[in-house]
């Protein structure tokens, strides 16, 4: 416990005023990976200040939390940091709402149906449209703003 501590006290010291991300992320991912391998925290194939850049990047939006934790997987493995990783397999978050509303109108267009429905009253078509955005976009977009921009086109 004294070694989650001071791990702990290091992703801190690099990433400050971030307590409750990190610790979800401590007591999340990190100590799942840890008794998934069977390891002690001073074992970790990811140092404090890794998993603080990793964090950064989430807190930022440059990657959904989705996206996060396959970095997480990947840094496990030993495959880099998160900025090398999320630069060379183009993993940033779109978050550009020209980009986005292209993606939403797509959607829109391929599922006439289901708009209908929705603005019927079928609030729960929402999450189909969001999903088929997410789905057509690799998991990059960033699904706060195309909740945004699906609600403004369908008039909710």
């Amino acid at each position: 416990c004294a070694w989650r501590g001071s791990y702990f006290e290091g992703v801190m010291r690099a990433f400050p005023g971030q307590s409750a991300l990190v610790a979800n992320w401590v007591t999340g991912e990190l100590a799942a990976a840890l008794n998934r391998d069977a390891r002690e925290i001073d074992q970790s194939p990811v140092p404090p200040e890794a998993l603080a850049g990793l964090l950064r990047r989430l807190q930022d939006g440059t990657v959904s939390g989705r996206i996060a934790k396959t970095l997480f997987a990947d840094m496990w493995a030993g495959r880099g940091d998160a900025d090398s990783l999320i630069k060379t397999q183009g993993l940033q978050q779109i978050s550009d709402s020209s980009e986005l509303e292209v993606l939403v109108q797509q959607v829109l267009d391929a599922n006439p149906g289901q708009v209908d429905q929705y603005r019927a009253g079928k609030g729960k078509l929402l999450g189909f449209f969001v999903g088929q955005v997410m789905k057509n976009s690799g998991g990059k977009a960033n699904p706060e703003e195309v909740n945004r921009l699906l609600q403004k086109r369908l008039g909710s």
